[in-house]
């Protein structure tokens, strides 16, 4: 399916996330080649377009920018739903890594071979798309060893060509310690660093590098030390930081200089503060919050009063947030954290980009960028939060293709 020349929506409620426009534009956009090339309010002029161009009026109805998960786990094998019992009878996340958690993921993972686990995640990501995810970030962290690190990392990649949305790619090897390696933490990072980075590198499988910054995991010695040699490698610095405890993750991401600092319900006020400071975007995962039954969420609009840039993502992963639906954590930020419908949307749009450097090309409706965009079945961004549980996207454009309809794929 090749682009169309030129493809014009046409909308009362045009939320572009670019703030040249207002809130809510009452206008329309021009599509060319995939590319946005216009942006102007009020009616379409009468003689502009020729016949043969696609012109979309749809009324009343929201248009968005194509949403970006900027946290998620898309590769991986298994699943963990033997867990539920565990969780019901109160045992935390720790408790059931204890006994298996990411450990079982790791063997379910490694048993697959590229084609398992490419078909896999493709089932992902094609429900994510059907929800209006357009770009994902896809961490590693399930194989905890060399060969199957390096395969998720190249099914990401694979994904990000044959697929409509873009995959970026974060390594995390430094997920959990892998079951041969329980009793030497300095060793399996000097492994990370020795054996599996430079390849990493070397092959661009990897522009992010993250690690899991939590008491009884990484503590924040060893993060700052795998943070700064990640760092002159060339890695984008990601960390997992303050999920359980206050252990200081955020001030140290922001100390590092890292592009995000991820999960954060137990975070700090001084961490609050150097991470407004620093400019580092807050990645806040409430849905991962509502699957651990925990009692309090991130402090989200603390955050978005000190200036924090402030993104959601779904972080889906088999053991602690198993959806693709970027609107279910959408939905428990504004249930669970309080937050106002039109941040929820500059969070999952131009903050999130922001969180995986890719705010040049996607986040918002803005002349030069992709043309990913998404019709909705609502009239305004109140409605889209407060009718929960329900798809509201009706049509996914991305770089000008129509990629979904009505909840279903329909690329080529």
């Amino acid at each position: 399916m090749e682009n169309r020349e030129k493809l014009v929506i046409r909308s009362r409620a045009i939320f572009t996330a670019d703030e040249k426009y207002p809130t809510l534009l009452d206008g329309y956009i021009v599509i060319d080649d995939g590319k946005i090339t216009k942006i102007e309010s009020g009616d379409l002029p009468q003689t502009s377009f020729a016949p043969e161009n696609e012109v979309l009026d749809v009324g009343e109805d929201l248009v968005l920018p194509g949403f970006v998960d900027p946290h998620t786990h898309l590769v991986h094998g298994g699943s963990r739903e033997l867990e539920l019992d565990m969780k019901l009878a109160g045992k935390s996340y720790m408790e059931i890594h204890e006994i298996g958690g990411i450990r079982s993921t790791v063997q379910a993972t490694r048993s697959m071979n590229e084609e398992e686990l490419y078909n896999k995640a493709k089932a992902s990501l094609d429900r994510m798309l059907t929800f209006g995810t357009t770009t994902v970030e896809a961490k590693s962290g399930y194989g905890l060893d060399k060969e199957t690190e390096i395969r998720c990392l190249e099914v990401g990649q694979r994904l990000n060509r044959e697929h409509p949305a873009d995959v970026v790619g974060t390594y995390m090897g430094a997920h959990a310690l892998p079951p041969e390696s329980t009793a030497n933490t300095k060793g399996y990072v000097e492994f990370m660093l020795t054996e599996v980075m430079p390849e990493i590198k070397e092959r661009k499988l990897a522009e992010f590098c993250d690690i899991f910054c939590e008491e009884g995991i990484f503590d924040i010695e060893t993060s700052r030390y795998y943070m700064q040699k990640a760092k002159e490698m060339g890695f984008l610095l990601k960390a997992h930081a303050d999920e359980i405890v206050p252990l200081g993750g955020a001030e140290l991401a922001a100390e590092m200089g890292a592009v995000s600092a991820e999960h954060l319900m137990a975070i700090s006020d001084r961490g609050i503060e150097m991470l407004a400071e620093s400019g580092t975007v807050a990645v806040l995962l409430p849905a991962t919050t509502f699957f651990l039954m925990a009692d309090k969420y991130a402090p989200a609009r603390k955050m978005l009063a000190a200036g924090v840039k402030v993104a959601l993502a779904t972080d889906y992963n088999p053991g602690s947030s198993p959806t693709e639906n970027i609107q279910v954590a959408m939905s428990h930020a504004c249930f669970g954290m309080g937050m106002q419908p039109e941040d929820i949307l500059h969070a999952v749009t131009i903050n999130a980009a922001h969180a995986i450097k890719r705010e040049r090309t996607a986040g918002s409706i803005s002349i030069g960028k992709n043309a990913d965009i998404l019709i909705t079945d609502v009239k305004s961004p109140a409605e889209l939060i407060y009718r929960f549980g329900v798809n509201h996207i009706v049509r996914v454009y991305k770089r000008g293709r129509l990629a979904a309809e009505q909840g279903r794929v329909c690329y080529e």
